[in-house]
């Protein structure tokens, strides 16, 4: 299975790297309704933050974002599962390939958070550099204008009297 498959199918929900059950479903190649009954027999392995059911507006705006192909004649909303909520799918779901699925999309919740935290490190590295550069733009500015100061000064109309060198 391909990471970057898994990757395109992780989401940011409320605040949360998720994932939605009719996605889970077809990498786990069962049926979506299997997953969610699976889930339903099984609430008390799944606190709210390791799923929860996608609101309306939230269904919403993954369609209008070409996220997802989430029908709009779904009877029941979707489940989205955090990196928890998937972990633990694999002790409800028992199959080899549920597993295999399971061990792969883990990997791909914690690639996604080392390039999260190199991406935070680079980004603060790149603040610290513009801060440096800031002082030395400053420095750049403060010459320019000293320099055109002294030019004008020396350009300028002289009042006085004129002495003759001859």
């Amino acid at each position: 299975m391909e990471l970057q498959l898994i990757q395109n199918k992780i989401y940011e929900i409320r605040g949360c790297k998720v994932m939605l059950d009719a996605d889970l479903a077809e990498l786990y190649e069962v049926e979506t309704k299997v997953l969610k009954q699976a889930v339903r027999r099984n609430t008390d392995r799944f606190p709210k933050d390791f799923m929860f059911e996608l609101s309306a507006e939230e269904i919403g705006v993954l369609r209008s974002q070409n996220v997802t192909s989430i029908s709009s004649s779904t009877t029941y909303a979707p489940f989205a599962f955090t990196e928890q909520g998937v972990a633990m799918l694999a002790s409800v779901l028992r199959s080899p390939k549920a597993i295999e699925a399971n061990i792969q999309i883990v990997r791909a919740f914690v690639y996604m958070r080392q390039y999260a935290l190199s991406y935070k490190g680079l980004a603060d590295r790149l603040t610290e550099l513009e801060s440096q550069f800031s002082d030395v733009t400053e420095a750049i500015n403060y010459l320019l204008q000293k320099d055109n100061e002294e030019i004008d000064y020396q350009e300028r109309t002289r009042i006085g009297y004129k002495q003759n060198d001859e």
